[in-house]
């Protein structure tokens, strides 16, 4: 099936410009409001599940519409559904910065997040019809890199910003530039599938609501309890809504997802690959700040300075990624090595202790970041070479909502096994969140950062063992298929 394209005028430089630019600020929302959540916590009055869902919430909608806007790109134009996005991000941010109640931010958050599904989907897609060859490899690796500066800069521009003009001033900076990536997209060149006009509705209704429930399930199963009826009730429906997806997508003649591409094993591969560096890398992001903050009581900016140890190698690592594979460097092999160096990365953290030094903590952080930065450089490129044209916008937003969702969970189970860890220790589910969130008060303040340690060594040992266990996974997925001698 033909790609149809128009505006022939298009600009190829703008338009990856403008795509760098969307990926940029979608990046920098999530690493960068994770580090303001103590700050917002404190200026609104409130802790606990309604602050954690200012992160939450934003990635729960990103996930659950990456797909959904994926194939929206494919029938009615990438570069129209790319704008819809950053018009939606614009409009969340802009509730974000004058929201006075924890709730209205919560809302917010979840409908930036719907923006943001907009803008990568649409803007892997838009690259994958726009370059082909060597010129899409380096493309994707720019595109690998920008999310890397966004994770990089988000938290360190965050705690600058938070130091000095306060946390709203970080959601109206994604205000402005979506208002500029909106007034770049005049140089995006519009594409689309041919020949395909129908909408699956029942399957995007279906699939969003499965797994934005199977999500808002776990997240907040460890705290209301998994034997909660409403998080039974919720897991529940999520399984149920999910299997009517699938029997939908066997049956429409134009599903939202083509199944054909989840059998597709090297396909899957690249999406297992990537789903495993978030559990290598987002923990660490998210969670190793607040640790900081509270056994070390370093400041929001010292923090921003030292998470740039984790950040900075995913500044050049995808252009060094993409760089090997356009000179011959089997993808099959950097990608288990990512993984490899994530896993050795998260072992090697264990070395921490109240009081540690920047410079015990540089190797495993710098070892993390360099194998997040070449899975970066090469997922997206390489997985868009294993799909048909007319079904990149599709691939781009399955690919994006595995990418999303893992991001979400590691978050939520990363955040609950720490909670557990530490409650066992100290025998309070309220003092284990309070550790959790960073508060360590009283005079037993000493002991709180010791169970707290311990606790972030056996969820390091774990992260270990699940990457160490994908990269041989994914290496033997990757294995390109025999041939069937005649």
């Amino acid at each position: 099936m033909m790609e149809k394209i128009q505006n022939q005028k298009g600009n190829s430089v703008m338009t990856l410009l403008v795509v760098l630019m969307g990926v940029l600020v979608v990046a920098m929302s999530i690493a960068g409001t994770a580090i303001a959540t103590t700050r917002i916590g404190n200026d609104l009055h409130v802790f606990g599940p309604a602050l954690n869902w200012v992160v939450a919430a934003y990635n729960l909608t990103f996930a659950a519409f990456t797909l959904v806007f994926g194939s929206l790109a494919d029938l009615f134009g990438r570069r129209r559904t790319f704008i819809t996005g950053a018009i939606l991000f614009a409009m969340g941010s802009l509730i974000s910065v004058v929201a006075q109640n924890i709730y209205l931010l919560d809302a917010a958050r979840a409908l930036a997040g719907i923006g943001g599904a907009g803008i990568m989907a649409s803007g892997g897609a838009i690259l994958a019809a726009t370059f082909t060859g060597s010129s899409r490899t380096r493309a994707f690796a720019a595109m690998g890199t920008m999310a890397g500066v966004g994770i990089a800069i988000g938290p360190f521009l965050s705690g600058w910003l938070i130091e000095v003009l306060g946390w709203r001033i970080t959601f109206f900076s994604y205000v402005v530039v979506g208002v500029l990536i909106l007034i770049g997209t005049i140089f995006i060149t519009e594409s689309r599938s041919e020949g395909q006009s129908q909408v699956d509705l029942a399957g995007m209704i279906t699939f969003t609501g499965g797994l934005a429930l199977m999500m808002f399930g776990i997240i907040l199963g460890p705290e209301m309890g998994w034997n909660s009826p409403i998080i039974f009730s919720t897991l529940i429906a999520s399984v149920i809504l999910l299997v009517l997806f699938v029997m939908i997508e066997r049956r429409i003649s134009h599903p939202v997802l083509d199944l054909m591409l989840v059998q597709n094993v090297r396909f899957m591969a690249w999406c297992l690959g990537t789903l495993i560096t978030s559990v290598g890398f987002l923990g660490v992001l998210v969670f190793f700040p607040t640790y900081l903050q509270g056994v070390n009581h370093a400041s929001t900016q010292d923090v921003g300075l030292i998470m740039l140890m984790l950040t900075a190698p995913v500044l050049v690592m995808p252009q060094i990624g993409g760089w090997f594979i356009n000179r011959g460097i089997s993808p099959r092999g950097l990608m288990s090595v990512s993984l490899l160096f994530m896993a050795i990365g998260n072992g090697w953290l264990t070395v921490i202790h109240p009081n540690i030094t920047n410079g015990e903590v540089f190797g495993p952080l710098l070892l993390i970041g360099i194998g997040m930065g070449i899975s970066f450089g090469i997922t997206d490129g390489q997985a868009m070479s294993l799909v048909e044209p007319n079904r990149v916008g599709m691939a781009a937003g399955f690919l994006n909502t595995i990418r999303g969702g893992a991001e979400a969970l590691v978050i939520a189970v990363f955040g609950s096994v720490l909670v557990s860890l530490i409650q066992v220790r100290v025998g309070s589910s309220e003092l284990a969140n309070q550790v959790a969130a960073g508060s360590l008060m009283g005079s037993n303040t000493q002991f709180l950062a010791q169970q707290y340690t311990e606790a972030w060594e056996i969820v390091l040992w774990g992260v270990m063992m699940i990457c160490t266990i994908a990269a041989i996974v994914v290496y033997f997925m990757l294995a390109e298929p025999k041939r069937k001698t005649p």
